[in-house]
């Protein structure tokens, strides 16, 4: 169980620095110009919803759900990415890539259910 809240309070500390420092966050080989669209797509709220589910055992709420897919596939892809490659997650980026796409599925799902026809 420590573990476990160590992992969780480690990924709310990433969140949090990575949002405080983004213009530093953005590896060269990235596109800045789509790591700052993305970033400004989504609340933070929301943001650490999504992170949890993907990286713990939190859950993505409808109206995160409708944001995250107003962001679009290629930037939760490419935040995602950019978290799971951390040196402490890299071992478990297989894992972390298909929860990204479970994720994904999952909101773009109940994101069409709830949506006026």
């Amino acid at each position: 169980m420590a573990k476990l809240n160590f992992i969780m309070l480690s990924l709310v500390v990433l969140v949090v620095a990575i949002t405080c420092v983004l213009s530093l966050a953005v590896e060269e080989n990235e596109p800045k110009k789509l790591w700052d669209q993305c970033v400004v797509k989504i609340s933070p709220n929301c943001a650490l919803k999504i992170i949890s589910q993907v990286f713990g055992d939190g859950v993505v709420s409808i109206p995160c759900c409708k944001e995250l897919v107003q962001e679009g596939k290629e930037c939760h892809d490419t935040l995602i990415k950019y978290i799971a490659d951390r040196p402490s997650l890299i071992g478990n980026e297989s894992k972390y890539l298909q929860k990204r796409d479970e994720v994904w599925a999952y909101c773009v799902s109940v994101s069409k259910a709830v949506s006026p026809a």
